[in-house]
């Protein structure tokens, strides 16, 4: 019986791969064709849409003020709408010293007007100044005008009126030449008064004349305090 020959490979024939490098070599196939693989729409669309997003937020962002703009009353606005909703109370003076016109002017129209209606009209008249004529003043209001102070009611409303006013505004300045005209017209209408008789007939006609004039002066001095206010 014959010994066995141990089996001799041969040197020059491979040696069967090894696992760890069959599966490097697919993954290295799977990774170039799937390089070479073309890319899918969805894929690309997606792409697009990541790299506008980087795009957007590497922008500078703008405020919020660029996007939405509102305007705001300044302070000059503010105060000039808050006068009008108080014109109601500057201007209740005006109107208090038109109805104190009216009643001496009824006193005037009476046939038997007596001595007590002509101081009553007096009165009248020097409470519708409104410490605008100075001669019809009394003593502390005369000495308060002397030291600067400014006693004329009338005046007060004007100035309160036109505070947002510039000196050289038409409506200012239009105001002015009325208040001047009121005043004056009110002290003529005391002047008249003081030198007239009651029981005659052409003295009360002559003090009911220039008291109409008086009350249309009133008349253009509130319209030109409106005109300030804007009302």
């Amino acid at each position: 019986m014959s010994a066995r020959t141990p089996a001799i490979h041969s040197l020059g024939a491979p040696s069967p791969a090894t696992p760890h490098l069959r599966r490097a070599t697919c993954a290295a196939c799977t990774l170039r064709e799937s390089s070479q693989r073309p890319q899918s729409p969805q894929s690309t669309s997606s792409r697009r849409a990541a790299l506008l997003a980087l795009v957007l937020a590497a922008s500078p962002a703008r405020p919020a003020a660029a996007d939405f703009s509102f305007s705001f009353p300044g302070p000059k606005e503010m105060l000039r709408e808050q006068k009008k909703k108080a014109a109601r109370y500057l201007l209740a003076p005006i109107a208090a010293s038109r109805e104190t016109l009216v009643k001496a002017q009824a006193l005037l129209a009476s046939e038997n007007a007596s001595g007590a209606d002509a101081e009553e009209v007096r009165g009248r008249l020097s409470a519708a100044g409104r410490d605008c004529v100075p001669r019809e003043r009394n003593s502390i209001v005369a000495f308060q005008s002397r030291t600067g102070v400014e006693v004329c009611t009338f005046s007060l409303i004007l100035k309160n009126a036109a505070s947002l006013l510039d000196n050289k505004d038409p409506l200012k300045v239009e105001a002015d030449a009325r208040l001047a005209e009121l005043i004056e017209s009110l002290a003529d209408l005391g002047t008249v008064v003081d030198n007239s008789n009651f029981e005659l007939s052409g003295d009360r006609k002559k003090m009911k004349d220039d008291l109409l004039s008086t009350i249309s002066a009133l008349d253009k001095y509130e319209q030109g305090v409106k005109d300030c206010l804007g009302v």
